[in-house]
C-alpha cells in the first residue's frame, strides 16, 4: 500500500488534499518534524532531503510535494486536466515549486522565526511572496481554475501555501488579491478540503516551537554535534 509520510505543514497538506480528492488508499506515516524525526536514517532513506512530504509506493520513493502530486496524478489519471494543457500545468507546478512555496517559506521564517530582525531580509522575502501572489491573482482574473477549465493538481499545489496567506503576508492575507480570494473561497468549498484538514488529527504531534524544535527544523543554523 502507498505510504504517505506526513506532518501537517503547507507542503504535506497538498498531498493530503490530493488523496482526499481522489480516494486513493494509503497508510499515513507520521513524521514529527518538531522532534527531528525527519533526520533519522530510516526517513532519509525515503527522502534524503529530510523533509516532509514523501511517499513510498510499494518500493518506489517519491519526495517533494509537487513531484508527488505529478507522480500520483500520472499514475491514477486524476486531476491532470486536458492533454493540450499539459505544458501550462507543468509551468504552474514549477512556478509554485520554485517561487510561491520557497519565497512564502522564507517570508514566514524571517517574519516569525529569525532570532534577530533583519529588515532587508524581511522586506525582500515578503515582497517576493507578494509578487508571486500578484502573478497568480492576475492570471485568475478571467478564469475559475489555474489551468484550463478544470480543477487540477495546479490548484491543489497552490492551495497548500495560499491557505497560509495570513502567516505569509500578515493580517490582510488575501484582501489585496480579489481574484485569488475568489479562487480560494471556491476551492475551499470542496468537501475534500475538510477531509484533508483532518488528516493526522488523532496524532499528538509536538506543538511547541522550542529550542528542540528550532534545532530540528533549522539544523543549518546550529553547530554540528
Amino acid at each position: 500500500m502507498l505510504k504517505f509520510y506526513f506532518h501537517p505543514g503547507p507542503n504535506p497538506m497538498k498531498v493530503a488534499l490530493f488523496l482526499a480528492e481522489t480516494g486513493l488508499p494509503f497508510e499515513l506515516v507520521p513524521v514529527d518534524t518538531l522532534k527531528g524525526e525527519q533526520h533519522t536514517a530510516e526517513f532519509k532513506a525515503i527522502n534524503p532531503n529530510a523533509k516532509t512530504p514523501a511517499i513510498d509506493d510499494n518500493g518506489v520513493r517519491v519526495f517533494d510535494s509537487n513531484a508527488i502530486l505529478l507522480y500520483l496524478a500520472d499514475k491514477s489519471g486524476q486531476l491532470l486536466g486536458k492533454t493540450e494543457d499539459r505544458g501550462e500545468l507543468l509551468s504552474w507546478l514549477m512556478f509554485i515549486a520554485t517561487g510561491l512555496g520557497p519565497f512564502s517559506g522564507q517570508s514566514v521564517h524571517f517574519r516569525h522565526h529569525a532570532p534577530e530582525k533583519i529588515a532587508y531580509a524581511t522586506n525582500r522575502y515578503l515582497r517576493e511572496a507578494q509578487r508571486h501572489y500578484e502573478v497568480i491573482d492576475a492570471h485568475l482574473a478571467d478564469r475559475q481554475y489555474i489551468v484550463g477549465d478544470d480543477y487540477t493538481i495546479a490548484d491543489v499545489s497552490a492551495w497548500g501555501w495560499i491557505d497560509k496567506a495570513t502567516v505569509v503576508l500578515g493580517e490582510e492575507g488575501l484582501a489585496p488579491y480579489p481574484n485569488l480570494q475568489r479562487w480560494f473561497n471556491h476551492v475551499s468549498e470542496r468537501p475534500a478540503i475538510e477531509i484533508a484538514r483532518n488528516f493526522g488529527k488523532e496524532i499528538a504531534f509536538k506543538g511547541e516551537f522550542d529550542e528542540e524544535a528550532k534545532r530540528a527544523f533549522f539544523p543549518q543554523n546550529f553547530p554540528k554535534a
